[in-house]
C-alpha cells in the first residue's frame, strides 16, 4: 500500500469512528442518574394503588419496583401509567421499566423485552349475581367491559367471541360500568376482581365465573436493545426467588393473611414462549 493510500485509509477509519453511533447503555444511565423510573398503574389494587390515608402508591408491583431499584443500587421513582400507555412510554424512554400488570403476549414481545415472570394471573369474568350468568356461553350477545389495551380485553375476544367488548381507560372505570348496568360482565385478573367484589358485596352482589379465560405470566417490561439492563433485572428477580424475598412479597399482599388468601403456585423463571 502506498503512503498516500495508507493516509487515505487511516483518514477514512478515523472518520468512520467519529460518525459511528454511540451505543446506548440504559443500565449505566440509570446508575449514573441514581434513580429507576418505574412505570406502574396506580389503579390496580393490590398490585399498585394509592393508600387512602397517605395517598402513597403501594402494592405488589410497587414492591418489585423497589426491589429491582435496590438491586441496581438506585432509588425508585414511580410514574403512573394508563394501561394502553405502558408500552409506548417504555419505547419512548419516558420510563426505564414497566411493572404494571404487564402480561406476556407474542405481539408485545415483538415490541419490548420481557423479564422472567414475577406473577401469574388467572384472567376471569365477573357478572352481577342477579343476572344468573354461569358460563361464557351465557354471555353470547352481551357486553363485557375490560381495560383498553389489556390482555383481559384480548382474552374476552378469544374466549367469548360472541360478546361485545367495551373498553375503558382503567380497571375501576370498567368495573363501575358493570355495577351501573352499562355492561353485562367485567374481565380482569382474578385477584383484582376479588378486591372489587369485596367493595360492593353489600350493595351489588357479584359472581366470578369459575372457568379462567387464560393463565397469564406477567413480566417486567424492558426496552428492546438493552441486554445489560434486562440481565440485571432478571438476576435481581432470580435472587429474590432464591432468598425468599419474592415469597414474602406474595404473602404480604396475596397470601393467607390477606383477603385474597391465594396460594403461590408459580416460581420466578423464564417465560415459556
Amino acid at each position: 500500500m502506498s503512503s498516500l493510500s495508507k493516509k487515505t485509509f487511516v483518514a477514512a477509519a478515523l472518520l468512520t469512528t467519529l460518525v459511528a453511533p454511540v451505543l446506548a447503555d440504559q443500565l449505566s444511565d440509570i446508575q449514573k442518574r441514581g434513580t429507576l423510573v418505574c412505570g406502574t398503574l396506580g389503579t390496580s389494587e393490590p398490585f399498585s394503588f394509592a393508600d387512602q390515608s397517605t395517598r402513597q402508591v403501594l402494592g405488589y408491583d410497587v414492591d418489585f419496583c423497589n426491589a429491582i431499584a435496590k438491586g441496581l443500587g438506585v432509588k425508585t421513582e414511580l410514574k403512573l401509567l394508563a394501561v394502553e400507555a405502558r408500552i409506548p412510554e417504555l419505547q419512548q424512554g419516558r420510563v426505564d421499566v414497566v411493572i404494571a400488570n404487564l402480561g406476556y403476549t407474542p405481539a408485545r414481545a415483538e415490541q419490548i423485552d420481557f423479564s422472567h415472570t414475577y406473577f401469574v394471573s388467572q384472567q376471569k369474568i365477573m357478572t352481577r349475581t342477579a343476572d344468573g350468568y354461569k358460563s361464557f356461553k351465557d354471555l353470547a350477545g352481551k357486553q363485557v367491559s375490560a381495560p383498553k389495551g389489556s390482555t383481559s380485553e384480548a382474552a374476552v375476544r378469544a374466549s367469548v367471541p360472541n360478546s361485545t367488548v367495551v373498553t375503558f381507560q382503567d380497571p375501576p372505570t370498567a368495573f363501575m360500568a358493570l355495577i351501573q348496568g352499562k355492561v353485562d360482565a367485567f374481565a380482569l385478573s382474578e385477584l383484582t376482581l376479588i378486591k372489587f367484589q369485596q367493595q360492593v358485596a353489600a350493595q351489588t352482589p357479584t359472581t366470578i365465573l369459575p372457568v379462567s379465560m387464560m393463565a397469564e405470566p406477567w413480566g417486567v417490561g424492558v426496552k428492546k436493545g438493552e441486554p445489560a439492563l434486562l440481565k440485571k433485572v432478571n438476576d435481581t428477580l432470580s435472587t429474590m426467588e432464591s432468598n425468599g424475598e419474592a415469597v414474602k412479597i406474595f404473602d404480604k399482599w396475596l397470601g393467607a393473611s390477606s383477603l385474597y388468601k391465594a396460594k403461590r403456585e408459580f416460581k420466578i423463571g423464564p417465560i415459556a414462549h
